[in-house]
């Protein structure tokens, strides 16, 4: 388990297979704001209304030059079933082995009833555009979180 990436950190590169099993490579979101959201599993409640609300906010999104990504441990077949169901309109990346979320921070023990297990803590992490980050969400509550993100976005200086 690694500590959570903080404010100010520079973003680790990585590359991770998406919906549709194209590779994407970090990189190339540099020169744009991300937001990157860790979630636990493809099609449960609060991981439906979570990306639901990112799909609905993407006209916002868009405006503010901003791109949306989710990642998870479920295979590119489960992200794409999940896609199609909600009509997603941003990518899922494939995190089987978990290294991103290591990476991030995300991967946590979790204590469900008196069961404790590792797993993604659902967390959403807003990239600026010079890669660093600019704001750390850690323990997600699903409802208004789109726009305490659409509003992190709003505060990001502009690039002089």
């Amino acid at each position: 388990m690694s500590d959570w990436l903080e404010e100010g950190a520079k973003v680790p590169a990585f590359t991770l297979v998406d919906d549709s099993g194209k590779k994407i490579k970090s990189s190339a979101w540099a020169g744009s704001p991300v937001v990157i959201y860790f979630y636990p599993k493809d099609d449960t409640p609060g991981c439906t209304k979570q990306a639901c609300a990112f799909r609905d906010a993407a006209d916002q999104l868009r405006a503010l030059g901003a791109t949306v990504v989710g990642i998870s441990c479920d295979s590119s077949e489960s992200h794409a079933k999940f896609r199609d169901k909600y009509s997603l309109n941003f990518p899922l990346l494939v995190d089987t082995e978990h290294q991103v979320a290591e990476k991030f921070g995300a991967w946590r023990e979790k204590n469900m009833y008196g069961k404790k297990s590792m797993g993604i803590q659902r967390s959403t992490f807003l990239i600026d555009a010079k890669g660093k980050v600019a704001k750390v969400w850690k323990r997600v509550q699903v409802d208004g979180h789109d726009a305490q993100v659409l509003e992190a976005i709003g505060n990001l200086s502009t690039p002089a």
